[in-house]
């Protein structure tokens, strides 16, 4: 339910998926954070990794979401999907070797756990600082004092329409190509 147009392009610090990712491997025992499908995407060719774009009643959706609702650091319309790696707790039942720091002994370590497997605490844990992050950027996108305020602007935002994007129409040349200008015509 994220719409699109959260985060930006421009700036390395507020960039939707720099943001989240922050955010994340801001929880204790978080060692890895994935937006989309990234590290399978890092095996494709880039025609294979893209998210084809197709209009459907009007709006712009992705054909995939292989970039897990985050395109160039806005969030694109698309669910945004992120997945977190946790470390395995510090504490076992078999004894590990470690050194008693006031004493500087080599010693083993003592089980001290009772718990087995963090992940299913982390888990709300981890939503909550997305949903944080999230909020953050409706606030900046958005504005405004009171949820009053907020609420038309957040129903526009997810109304949005092709129709409704103002784009110029014309065509840009960037690089010229050797058969359109010399060298020396070239301007970038």
């Amino acid at each position: 339910g994220v719409p699109a147009g959260l985060g930006s392009y421009n700036q390395w610090d507020s960039r939707l998926e720099a943001r989240l990712g922050y955010a994340i491997l801001s929880v204790q025992a978080i060692k890895g954070v994935e937006i989309g499908a990234a590290f399978e995407n890092a095996h494709l060719r880039g025609t294979g990794s893209h998210d084809q774009i197709l209009v459907e009643g009007g709006k712009l959706v992705r054909a995939t979401n292989r970039a897990g609702g985050i395109e160039g650091g806005i969030s694109n319309g698309e669910p945004i999907v992120i997945r977190a790696a946790m470390k395995p707790i510090a504490t076992t039942l078999s004894p590990q070797r470690s050194v008693d720091l006031a004493t500087g002994e080599e010693v083993t370590t003592k089980y001290e756990r009772s718990d087995f497997c963090p992940v299913p605490r982390a888990v709300p844990i981890l939503e909550a600082m997305v949903a944080f992050i999230i909020a953050n950027e409706l606030l900046e996108k958005l504005g405004g004092d009171s949820i009053n305020e907020i609420r038309p602007r957040f129903a526009q935002l997810r109304s949005l329409e092709l129709t409704q994007l103002h784009m110029e129409s014309r065509n840009h040349i960037y690089w010229p190509s050797p058969e359109d200008e010399s060298p020396s015509q070239a301007t970038l």
